[in-house]
């Protein structure tokens, strides 16, 4: 049985496959999309996993139902508590209200109104902090002394790893005999869980990440051998901002290929690109993955790639392309 302190190196295709029983009556088996159009400016075969069709509108909700559906009765009903930008914080809300346990949630106070909105109607409740990973962390010790409820964070826990693990699962189910698989980095939950379930099933796919120009403390760490952390980078993507843990880069330094990344402009017109020609709502972090493909176009060229897109949960009124 998994728990906070489990290490990611204890971690298996069988707890892949457990989580994948344990949250199938909570989260959708996600469409694969494709796009003739993105094919052609690519030069590769892209098929998208959209996690924006989710539950919650995010990937994020497959790790906190593996994490909440596999808590004991007494400590669920303590509740649960996390610190996120937003997709974790509406995630693990979603699966706290269908156990029907209380959600404490610890959130940036700049994160997306529409995110803070999804967590409210879910029945979880926010403290806000400082934009900064510092701040939510500080904020959080307290909340977590005051209620005692048990912490999942967003991605360095090996529930929540197992329970992303799922989505490439399906992936691989769908789409046989891809070449690669990218998705957006920031902590690193969706790439871990990635390389879980590839490195056993498909260990001959390539894993790519894709991050931020100015939030690339994972492109940075990667080359260096070791964990870079950044504290408060500023970016569009605002999922994107949190640094690698131990339990993440335990995956990250062992299976990724490569880390590419994307300036501002390139992200915010890839998921104009997006939303025009897949007629698709993706959030900016989304978006990294293929501005990252057409930057490094030889790289994907010729080869059949998923994009994992991780989730739609976007603020309507402040679209990045409008105003500014």
């Amino acid at each position: 049985m998994l728990d906070r302190t489990t290490p990611a190196a204890d971690l298996t295709l069988a707890h892949m496959e457990a989580a994948r029983e344990r949250i199938a009556p909570h989260v959708h088996r996600t469409p694969v999309l494709t796009s003739s159009y993105l094919d052609d400016l690519t030069g590769a075969r892209l098929f998208f996993k959209c996690e924006n069709f989710q539950k919650a509108g995010a990937f994020k909700v497959r790790g906190a139902c593996n994490a909440v559906f596999g808590l004991d009765d007494a400590t669920a009903a303590r509740g649960v508590a996390t610190h996120s930008s937003g997709n974790h914080a509406l995630s693990l809300s979603y699966a706290a209200g269908r156990r029907g346990i209380p959600c404490h949630v610890v959130m940036p106070r700049t994160a997306p109104e529409a995110k803070k909105a999804a967590v409210r109607g879910y029945g979880g409740l926010i403290t806000e902090c400082a934009p900064s990973t510092t701040s939510r962390e500080e904020t959080f010790a307290e909340v977590e002394r005051q209620t005692g409820a048990e912490f999942v964070h967003p991605y360095n826990d090996a529930r929540v790893i197992a329970g992303q693990a799922t989505c490439s699962a399906e992936l691989i189910e769908q789409v046989p005999d891809l070449d690669a698989v990218i998705a957006p980095i920031g902590g690193g939950g969706m790439i871990s869980g990635t390389c879980l379930t590839l490195s056993h099933l498909a260990p001959k796919v390539r894993i790519y990440a894709a991050e931020p120009d100015r939030a690339d403390d994972a492109a940075r760490s990667f080359r260096a051998g070791h964990i870079i952390a950044d504290d408060a980078p500023e970016t569009v993507a605002d999922g994107l901002k949190v640094p690698l843990k131990e339990n993440t880069w335990h995956f990250v330094s062992r299976y990724v290929t490569d880390i590419h990344t994307a300036a501002e402009d390139e992200i915010v017109a890839a998921m104009k690109l997006t939303w025009q020609r897949m007629k698709i709502v993706i959030e900016p972090s989304c978006a990294v993955p293929l501005a990252a493909i057409l930057r490094n176009p030889d790289v994907y060229r010729g080869q059949r790639v998923g994009v994992i897109i991780t989730g739609g949960n976007v603020d309507l009124d402040r679209l990045p392309w409008i105003g500014g």
